[in-house]
């Protein structure tokens, strides 16, 4: 019997991890097959709230953040293009740190167009694969074309400055309940799972999720 499933997936599209989580999440759901008819619907958390226009070299700006040489930080990265790579998500080189406020808009406005999961998933490759600005229009109208939203109407949500109260309202909201890391996965509203976790780890969590439901 097919069991529902609500996940409320908070994350940035500046964190690595929230692109192997998700990706790891999807594979995790294809096992389950059958089994479960799962709701995804993403929510904004903003790594670099506070990062200028035109961004920040990424070296620099982990070594502040997070106290770390410069050795320290090729090593971690490595690591998560391992990660990666068994989820099927590609890194490449990411050389900046950007602002994504304005892509967390984008999701909102996508997310009543229906095509919310696409296009993050379009941004995590632009920006994590290609290495693309995701506070740039052009990239962001780019990410919403190639899903299949439209060009015009994108570009007029970013340019207007439409739901920026609602993502602040959303951010606030996850802050408020204790969210203060990301990738975090809220399963039937009561569930947390935090981090990118393997594909196994999804499945079990899931599997016993649905057999307590």
């Amino acid at each position: 019997m097919t069991q529902p499933l609500t996940i409320d997936f908070v994350s940035d599209i500046a964190c690595p991890w929230c692109a192997i989580g998700l990706s790891s999440l999807q594979l995790a759901l294809s096992r389950l097959g059958g089994d479960v008819d799962a709701r995804i619907t993403l929510h904004p958390f903003e790594l670099n709230p506070q990062m200028r226009p035109e961004g920040e070299d990424i070296v620099e700006y982990l070594g502040k953040k997070y106290g770390r040489t410069p050795g320290q930080i090729a090593e971690t990265q490595a690591m998560i293009r391992e990660r990666g790579d068994s989820v099927g998500f590609e890194f490449g080189p990411r050389t900046r740190a950007y602002n994504t406020f304005d892509a967390h808009r984008l999701l909102h406005w996508a997310g009543i167009e229906g095509k919310q999961l696409p296009l993050k998933l379009a941004l995590l490759r632009a920006y994590h694969g290609d290495g693309k600005d995701p506070s740039d229009h052009d990239v962001l109208v780019e990410a919403a074309q190639s899903v299949g939203l439209d060009a015009t109407a994108a570009r007029d949500v970013l340019q207007s400055g439409r739901y920026a109260d609602e993502v602040r309202a959303e951010e606030h909201e996850y802050q408020a309940m204790g969210i203060q890391s990301v990738p975090s996965i809220i399963f039937n509203g009561r569930y947390l799972v935090t981090g990118g976790q393997p594909v196994e780890a999804f499945e079990q969590a899931i599997r016993q999720i649905l057999a307590e439901a």
